[in-house]
């Protein structure tokens, strides 16, 4: 069961602070602020991985071929390089890509 309910949207949440997190996308609140660059964030998620931009580090390592990346999505899309796969297929012509975006573009 999911009693907690947006106001605003309707959606709704097992937890409270569910709630207060997903609120935060119509209030426009971001209490957490990077001291490097003053960017703002709405979840404490996203300020940790923009702190990677700042600090250098990979924590994402590809067990192929050692490839290192600072975001987890970055090392699931480099990994079809190995494995082939190409999730995102055209509907209109069949021709499948490893990344959304380049079917976007196609």
């Amino acid at each position: 069961d999911k009693p907690y309910r947006c106001p605003d949207c309707g959606k709704g949440f097992g937890h409270s602070s569910a709630l207060v997190t997903h609120r935060r996308i119509h209030t426009g609140e971001k209490p957490y602020q990077c001291a490097d660059c003053g960017k703002s964030f709405n979840v404490v998620s996203n300020l940790v991985r923009h702190r990677r931009s700042h600090t250098g580090e990979k924590p994402y390592k590809c067990p192929d071929c050692g490839w290192r990346c600072s975001q987890r999505s970055h090392l699931v899309t480099h990994r079809r390089l190995h494995t082939g796969e190409r999730p995102y297929p055209c509907r209109e012509c069949g021709k499948t890509f490893s990344v959304s975006s380049d079917l976007i573009k196609h």
